[in-house]
């Protein structure tokens, strides 16, 4: 079970340095496929350069439910096989293609099977787990890509650094190698589920709980992409550090995201939306303390710390909440969190960006994220009381025909 867990770990390291490797490396991607855009206005440059982001988030957006409805049938080892093949592929291209253009398409196809990756590796751990773990099973399934942020990103973003962006994106892409021969080698056989079909897996759209937890994490995790999209210019524009401390500050939120999630599954498992809405508290403060430390090296590695630890918590347990109101949509609910995450994703770099392009300074995107967890609560409040009175409607219904049969 450890080494099978491993395995799967090892393709989530892998989908955190493929997609949050271009946060560090931004600039030295807009100054390569942007020259004279860059030469002339770099924050405009930075801003475009962000496209390469969001088109890796619209891809998880898109693949995620796609994949899932269609696949869910199908056995779960070969699937995971296939997806670490296209991953595979998807990031060399991203790596070879020669223009702007080219690249934003790569990274794209690229982010196809990120959804359904991590949705049906979290339905494969939990079985292996056992029952009243799935909290826990998500985060150990996240693990890889939180240390992917503690020792992936920062390593391959000194990479691209050093020897160019293309270069980081091949090493990315021999980690995926590796995945797909783990998961060949040591993750036991389990069936799909034969009774899946499309129109059951897209049931889950149905419910109203659903589409509320969906925006929960859409919304709040676009305040954490808005930061996390702009680290690079907010430690050297804002902190004043050179660009070699940009893998350091990548660390510092590396190790916050790996304490939190761990954390974030036990809570998950005591009470999903519980957790939430004391994650959500904990992920404001964090930002606040961020907005007003960072202009100092200590201020913005504490400060990083406490964003990505509790933004990163905050993802087992709306995993866990979107897994206990689909029904029997397991395989859709496990993978659509991804989407959700990845249109805050999209919308973070995109925000970020713009208010940055408007003038309104490297700290902007911090305020951003902040006023962004205000939606988000909402809609967490709005899925709880959605879920209150189904509970009261199943409740009372018994007790109807009790009384109807009595008269």
């Amino acid at each position: 079970m450890r080494l099978a867990l491993l395995a799967l770990a090892i393709g989530g390291f892998g989908i955190g340095s493929t997609e949050f490797v271009a946060m560090g490396l931004l600039p030295d991607i807009a100054r390569d496929l942007l020259p004279d855009l860059y030469a002339q206005d770099p924050d405009a440059a930075l801003a475009r350069a962000g496209l390469v982001i969001s088109a890796y988030a619209a891809g998880v957006v898109v693949g995620a439910p796609t994949i899932a409805a269609i696949a869910a049938r199908f056995p779960r080892k070969r699937l995971l096989t296939v997806l670490a093949v296209v991953f595979t592929v998807g990031t060399v291209a991203s790596a070879m293609a020669p223009t702007f253009e080219l690249v934003v398409a790569a990274r794209f196809l690229a982010a196809l099977p990120h959804g359904a990756y991590f949705g049906v590796a979290a339905l494969v751990a939990a079985e292996l787990m056992g029952p009243g773990k799935r909290g826990q099973a998500v985060s150990l399934v996240l693990t890889g890509l939180t240390i992917a942020n503690v020792v992936g990103v920062p390593t391959i973003t000194f990479l691209g650094q050093q020897a160019g962006w293309r270069v980081a994106y091949l090493a990315v892409a021999a980690i995926f190698a590796l995945t797909a021969v783990a998961i060949v080698a040591v993750v036991p056989w389990q069936a799909g589920d034969p009774s899946a079909t499309v129109r059951r897996e897209l049931g889950a759209f149905t419910r109203p709980a659903v589409w509320f937890a969906l925006l929960t994490g859409a919304l709040g995790f676009g305040g954490f992409f808005a930061v996390y999209s702009y680290v690079s210019p907010l430690a050297t524009g804002v902190t004043g550090t050179p660009e070699s401390f940009v893998p350091w500050a990548l660390v510092g939120l590396g190790l916050g995201m790996t304490v939190g999630n761990f954390v974030g599954g036990r809570l998950a498992d005591r009470g999903a939306m519980k957790a939430v809405f004391q994650l959500f508290g904990a992920f404001a403060a964090s930002l606040i303390v961020l907005a007003l430390s960072a202009s100092t090296v200590v201020g913005l590695l504490i400060g990083l710390f406490l964003v990505g630890a509790t933004s990163s918590a905050i993802s087992p347990a709306i995993q866990t909440r979107l897994m206990d109101v689909a029904s029997d949509s397991q395989t859709m609910a496990a993978a659509v969190n991804h989407s959700a995450l990845n249109i805050g994703n999209s919308l973070g770099a995109f925000l970020g960006g713009a208010v940055i392009a408007a003038g309104w300074g490297y700290l902007a995107p911090t305020w951003l994220g902040l006023a962004l967890c205000v939606p988000g609560v909402v809609f967490a409040l709005a899925g709880w009381a959605v879920t209150r009175r189904s509970a009261g409607a199943a409740e009372e219904a018994p007790a109807r025909e009790y009384v109807s049969a009595a008269q």
